[in-house]
């Protein structure tokens, strides 16, 4: 994640810059967040309080936060908790939303015909597989704007992969 620092009547100093960008890092755990991604952060110094204003756009939604405090380290904590929270509830919503979808899509099967046409292979890629329930895994692939999404499956421990069908549903294809 590229962070972007800036200071409104202050000088942001190398120690400030360092304790952002350590603390902003850390939100490069959640899949929300990717490398591309560009935050900005805004510090604001007024006679008794400091001002650090936050903005993230992620593919999902964009993610802000303002935090006023009498110490700037302090904001700085203060508004990484508030991201978290946004981002724990943006998970929320997307498997609340994907939910209804899953269960529909099981429900009847269709088969595809196969595209009789020949593709070239234009390029290759390795793909670990993290083990997840199918829940997240389509939340992942929802989050990601992919239409398929590879994973090792908890229950089964077996490779898996989810897709988008062109119903608007949802397809999952299990390893043998």
């Amino acid at each position: 994640m590229k962070i972007e620092v800036v200071g409104k009547n202050i000088t942001v100093t190398d120690a400030m810059r360092s304790r952002i960008e350590q603390k902003l890092g850390f939100l490069k755990k959640y899949f929300l967040i990717d490398e591309d991604t560009s935050a900005r952060v805004v510090v604001r110094v007024y006679p008794t309080n400091q001002k650090i204003e936050v903005t993230i756009p992620t593919k999902v939604a964009i993610l802000r936060t303002e935090v006023v405090h009498e110490d700037l380290y302090a904001a700085i904590d203060l508004a990484v908790d508030k991201l978290e929270d946004q981002i724990r509830r943006q998970k929320t919503r997307l498997s609340r939303k994907n939910r209804e979808k899953l269960a529909l899509s099981f429900l009847e099967e269709e088969v595809e015909e196969k595209d009789s046409r020949q593709d070239v292979l234009v390029r290759t890629k390795t793909v670990e597989a993290e083990t997840m329930d199918l829940e997240e895994a389509i939340m992942r692939m929802e989050m990601l704007n992919h239409s398929f999404f590879i994973y090792t499956d908890e229950e089964t421990d077996r490779i898996s992969v989810v897709y988008k069908r062109n119903d608007g549903g949802y397809g999952c294809i299990e390893t043998a």
